[in-house]
């Protein structure tokens, strides 16, 4: 049995959670891999709609253990309250969610440092959503995180102060005006932590090569989107984790040739939250019309997302970064109505065509080259199978598959899970 890893192609918020609830029920064990609770992924299904920002999208389906891997960091007061709403679906979570010892811990003096980094930065900002992930990977890296596995230790609390006392000094060396009272969010931490406690904590990589040995199926399942990625998204307006697949492997400990298929996410279109370069942007009523169609605010933040044209440069390149063998395309319903659509196929970049994404996508040196196409004014969101399709969603389609050759096995047309179309 191999991995299967299950991806976002663009700037995030392609519909992973969706997808990921879809294909479910295929899989044994649904591994989240890295990122943080600053990552919505939302399933919609029998009216309801749930947003998931630790947990891995499988939890509703009740066959399935879902894990949470080294690679993610996990903030326990949003964590608890993820588990408390879904207190009311009465599952058994201890049976069902797993957590690796060696993922690293959120602490409240990660939130304020990560609000007095950006409060620094004045109009550099790079569009933090403020939830602490930046600084706990920082830690990580910098070999003074706080693990999960720690929480098992008797001298926890103590190794907890050593690290939030640091981080008191380093939030008064920004000198900025950040106003907070650690102590009540002390208290809402530790008793965060010890409702975490109640939980399976695991030996993340050994359980998975053990269940991977005795025939379990697993999806491999990441937040974010590719062009967020640390090392090769658009730098400094990234996450600060690898969201590509190389990050499956070291986020769960998983080798290299043991991944199967790479199931590649993307909207029929591009979004981007927060700030950075966005060659395919659009400023005028079509922009924002695909905002208000598309329902695009962050189902974490609330921050409505910038739209623009299907940025086939930057898809293509996160197909090859990730080794993409099966695309999925969202939001198709979104761009019903529109006269025509367009695709960016190659870039001008200084001066000189190039289809290929380079080092510096900013408004200054790349133009968007455009290949245009006709709308179609069908509503898709009650169609079922490929063939009701309208002819020009179809050559849309069959266009991105022979640019990108990749095939697109499903076309979403609607939130729900049942509007999911099977090619």
């Amino acid at each position: 049995m191999t991995v299967d890893l299950l991806l976002g192609l663009q700037w995030g918020d392609e519909g992973k959670g969706k997808i990921v609830d879809v294909l479910t029920s295929k899989y044994d064990i649904i591994a989240r891999f890295q990122g943080g609770p600053n990552a919505g992924h939302t399933l919609e299904f029998d009216g309801i709609k749930h947003v998931l920002r630790t947990i891995p999208s499988g939890i509703f389906h009740k066959n399935s253990i879902n894990l949470i891997g080294n690679g993610v960091v996990i903030d326990p007061v949003v964590f608890q309250k993820e588990i408390e709403g879904l207190a009311k679906f009465n599952m058994d979570i201890v049976s069902k969610l797993f957590i690796s010892r060696k993922a690293h811990l959120i602490l409240p003096t990660h939130r304020l440092l990560d609000a007095a980094s950006e409060a620094s930065k004045g109009k550099a900002k790079i569009g933090s959503t403020l939830k602490g992930i930046g600084p706990t990977y920082m830690d990580k890296t910098g070999r003074n995180g706080l693990r999960v596995g720690d929480i098992e230790l008797e001298d926890f609390k103590e190794r907890y102060r050593v690290l939030a006392d640091k981080h008191e000094a380093m939030i008064k060396f920004y000198d900025v005006n950040i106003q907070y009272n650690l102590t009540e969010l002390e208290v809402e931490f530790f008793e965060a932590i010890a409702e975490l406690k109640k939980l399976t904590f695991i030996d993340s990589e050994e359980y998975l090569y053990q269940a991977k040995k005795s025939g379990k199926s697993i999806l491999a399942e990441g937040a974010q989107g590719s062009l967020l990625d640390v090392d090769f998204g658009t730098y400094p307006f990234v996450t600060s984790s690898n969201t590509t697949a190389a990050g499956a492997c070291t986020g769960l400990g998983i080798a290299p040739n043991q991944i199967g298929e790479v199931f590649g996410i993307f909207k029929a279109y591009t979004t981007r939250v927060g700030s950075g370069p966005f060659p395919t942007e659009l400023f005028d009523e079509t922009g924002s019309s695909m905002a208000k169609i598309g329902n695009e605010f962050g189902s974490v933040t609330g921050r409505q997302r910038r739209c623009g044209w299907l940025d086939l440069v930057a898809l293509k390149y996160a197909v090859q970064v990730n080794g993409v063998t099966q695309l999925m395309m969202m939001k198709g319903d979104v761009l019903s109505g529109f006269e025509t659509l367009k695709i960016a196929t190659a870039y001008n970049y200084k001066g000189k065509e190039i289809s290929h994404l380079p080092y510096n996508i900013e408004e200054e040196n790349v133009t968007p080259i455009y290949k245009t196409f006709k709308g179609w004014k069908a509503d898709l969101t009650g169609m079922t199978t490929y063939d009701e399709l309208p002819l020009e969603l179809k050559e849309y389609i069959q266009f991105i598959e022979d640019e990108l050759e990749v095939p697109i096995k499903i076309v979403s047309v609607g939130p729900d899970r049942k509007q999911t179309i099977m090619k």
